[in-house]
């Protein structure tokens, strides 16, 4: 998983702004007063903890039983060439991922204390889960790089969907169409054919201007995320928190690298700052500590839990399901739409754009390695080993 390692910073070397590189000496930066600007980057490993199944891991994420199924590859469920044919496999998807049925992590009570003490200077994720916003992260230190399902809109018209009508949607695992034309309506995530908002562009600036930047969760192998870390001005402190090594960090002189869980990472570090029980004072006040295995277990009326083995197994039968459905959607839809509006560019006046060029495949795509361009004004998305949206979980 992720992409290409860098070689390791010789332990005989010292740091030039660190006193040691380990979380004690990371605590001691960021109460020096020489830390102002600290910039998160997020990926899937920060929400896993929450209950959302992971996607990439080998053997049991959701790409991997996708595999069993009739689909061009695994990711097609976020491809925008097959959602325009068939769209019911990621709604069916999104019925048991998206927002309102999981709660903030630590990980994210973490960042959001740091926006309380006014450290916090951006906050980079690949999550489309909103769980960020849930936290408390302030909407202006948020960059939701593959978009969220905090909004939603038709992908031809590109006209704005109410937000309650497609929670009934969402909840129902049922395909909105658009009220002004008869496009789709998807949420406003980032497909395989889509640009990067730019919002993310915009804020590539605010990296290279911090003192920290942790990463956090992430594999680092979907450009242009992953090129993120590198635009850190050197004398900067690089964190890695994470299961496994990611990118080349570990490659500088002020790089940290603590392999574990992220709760668990934030959790240390929060000790040797003094700021533990804060944290999950904060982490209380967003819905976190809860037992709900134990809870369920507790009553005799609860459904069992279920494990997250099981929710992938789940997930992957109802997609399966869904593969056979809506074959005729475009048929009954246009049906009832009025002549000239069987064209759906015909809503914008414009040729529909060609997608931003992407690799596909299950193995390492030579893209993989690749950062994103400018291409049209947007950032256009090379992927490798999983989908531009889901280096994230939903």
């Amino acid at each position: 998983m992720g992409g290409e390692l860098s070689t390791q910073i010789d332990a005989d070397i010292p740091p030039q702004t660190l006193s040691r590189r380990d979380l004690p000496a990371v605590a001691e930066f960021i109460l020096s007063g020489k830390c102002e600007k600290i910039v998160f980057l997020c990926g899937a490993g920060i929400s896993t903890s929450a209950g959302i199944p992971d996607f990439r891991t080998p053997g049991t994420g959701l790409y991997s039983n996708l595999q069993t199924l009739n689909l061009p590859h695994p990711e097609a469920v976020f491809d925008m060439s097959f959602f325009r044919t068939n769209p019911q496999p990621f709604y069916t998807l999104a019925k048991s991922l998206h927002p309102g049925q999981f709660t903030p992590t630590v990980a994210h009570a973490f960042i959001s204390l740091t926006a309380k003490k006014n450290l916090l200077h951006k906050c980079f994720t690949q999550n489309i889960d909103t769980l960020e916003r849930a936290a408390g992260v302030p909407p202006e230190k948020l960059v939701e790089a593959h978009g969220s399902f905090a909004g939603q809109s038709c992908i031809d018209c590109h006209v704005a969907y109410p937000a309650d009508k497609m929670k009934e949607h969402l909840l129902a695992g049922s395909v909105p169409q658009c009220e002004a034309c008869p496009g789709l309506v998807k949420p406003d995530i980032v497909f395989f054919g889509e640009s990067l908002p730019g919002e993310f562009r915009m804020g590539i600036g605010m990296v290279e201007e911090a003192d920290l930047v942790v990463v956090m969760g992430s594999s680092l192998s979907v450009y242009p995320f992953a090129a993120l870390p590198l635009r850190a001005r050197e004398g900067a402190v690089r964190l890695l928190i994470n299961n496994e090594r990611a990118g080349e960090i570990g490659g500088r002189a002020d790089d940290v690298l603590f392999l574990g869980g992220c709760d668990e990472g934030v959790r240390k570090l929060a000790e040797e700052l003094g700021w533990a029980e804060e944290l999950e004072e904060v982490w209380m006040s967003v819905g976190g500590g809860t037992d709900k295995k134990a809870e369920a277990e507790s009553s005799e009326d609860a459904e069992p839990v279920e494990s997250m083995d099981a929710k992938v197994g789940r997930l992957t039968e109802e997609v399966e399901r869904g593969l056979s459905v809506v074959d005729g959607w475009k048929e009954n839809c246009y049906a009832r739409a009025p002549a000239r509006s069987k064209n759906p560019a015909s809503y914008r006046g414009t040729v529909h754009p060609e997608p931003a060029e992407m690799g596909f495949g299950s193995g390492v795509h030579h893209h993989s390695k690749r950062p994103g361009h400018l291409r049209n004004g947007g950032w256009s998305t090379f992927v490798g080993t999983g989908t531009v949206v889901h280096d994230t979980e939903v």
